[in-house]
């Protein structure tokens, strides 16, 4: 696997895992009645989240939004499995096997037009 490969997923675990911590500290306030406090380090992960995906080798925006889908649905599913203890179904798994092919059409294109 090249470099780029492995920075790239390196970059989108991270920014995967700064959105769902985000979203999921509105989550623990708004349906677990959690304090309102929690939005705090939620805030701080969801800007994170923006400024990694910043950091993704490609000419633009949209292109690093559609490859980080795959990534981004492969992390949900490790999260959901645990932190929320409820592992994911063979349809969950066959969609984020899709999902990731997806990503690697995207980048894979993106590399080979530059």
């Amino acid at each position: 696997m090249s470099r780029i490969y492995l920075v790239s997923t390196a970059v989108y675990v991270a920014a995967a895992l700064a959105e769902i911590a985000g979203c999921f500290a509105f989550w623990a306030w708004l349906r677990q009645g959690k304090s309102a406090w929690w939005l705090v380090p939620g805030l701080v992960s969801l800007a994170a989240f923006a400024y990694l995906l910043t950091r993704i080798d490609v000419g633009f925006a949209g292109r690093a939004y559609a490859a980080y889908g795959g990534i981004y649905i492969v992390t949900a599913l490790v999260w959901l499995w645990l932190a929320e203890g409820s592992p994911p179904s063979g349809w969950d798994l066959a969609g984020a096997g899709l999902a990731l092919l997806g990503t690697l059409v995207i980048l894979t294109g993106a590399h080979f037009a530059r």
